[in-house]
């Protein structure tokens, strides 16, 4: 089991979920069994079980090119798994639905917003896609979500003319356009200054307390897993598996893997 991974966790003890409840009070809402990641015949990472349950801010952790990101995108369906499966809210979602919605939103590096529509028209597309709802009401919820993350007054700006961080922000608020309770972010304050990159931490505990949204994020900024992170996993490449699994805090501090001392506490490898 990845709990007996962490040297903090006791066989038998019960695990404290992300509102002070045992897991066993909150609903799985991401299961992992087995997977393994890769392309092609070349594989990643193997053996992968893990839960994310509802109300957690999860973090996937690792060094550069141990697979994070492909996991994400394995998660979120754009990638087959090549063992193993991955369900989410009960359902498995390999292959993804073409008619329905998916059940999450996703925001990646960059927003991945389209330079040549504003800020009211990149949130505006998922809810024009998905739903039957009038202009209106369609320009009207997107400018509630860009209220949401703190650019209301920027609905009529394009891309470009805005920072790299309000771009992030821009385009949580389209992966929020339609209200689900699930959010997968990639490396959401890679290239930001500290303090936007606080701002956006702090974002990320807003819509998590106040809104219920579960968080699943992909990153390698401690501060931010510090600040915000309620549990995680990490991945090493050469044991091409999770070699950690708990609150990020009690790993740096307890537990006896030196492989994980030195991540968590910025170690070099001959610490």
């Amino acid at each position: 089991m990845a709990e007996e991974r962490t040297g903090t966790q006791e066989r038998g003890t019960p695990v404290v979920g992300e509102a002070g409840l045992p897991d066993t009070d909150q609903k799985i809402l991401v299961r992992a069994r087995d997977l393994a990641i890769g392309y092609g015949r070349k594989v990643i990472q193997q053996s992968l079980d893990f839960e994310i349950r509802t109300g957690a801010i999860f973090a996937i952790l690792g060094g550069s090119g141990c697979g994070k990101s492909t996991l994400l995108r394995t998660l979120i369906g754009m990638q087959p798994p090549l063992e193993g499966e991955v369900e989410i809210a009960g359902v498995e979602s390999l292959p993804p639905p073409l008619d329905t919605p998916p059940p999450f939103g996703v925001s990646f590096q960059s927003g991945a917003l389209f330079g040549s529509r504003t800020l009211l028209e990149n949130v505006a597309l998922p809810l024009e896609k998905w739903t039957d709802l009038d202009q209106r009401a369609v320009e009207a919820i997107a400018l509630a979500r860009l209220r949401l993350v703190g650019l209301g007054g920027y609905e009529n700006y394009l891309p470009a003319e805005i920072s790299g961080g309000m771009q992030k922000r821009a385009g949580i608020a389209r992966a929020l356009a339609l209200e689900p309770r699930l959010l997968f972010l990639d490396e959401p304050s890679a290239g930001l200054d500290p303090v936007t990159s606080v701002e956006l931490d702090e974002l990320l505990k807003t819509l998590n307390r106040n809104l219920g949204v579960t968080v699943v994020l992909v990153t390698h900024e401690l501060d931010s897993i510090f600040r915000i992170a309620t549990r995680c996993i990490m991945l090493e490449k050469g044991a091409r598996g999770i070699v950690a699994l708990g609150d990020p805090r009690e790993l740096r501090d307890a537990s006896d893997d030196p492989r994980v001392r030195r991540f968590f506490n910025r170690l070099p490898s001959s610490a």
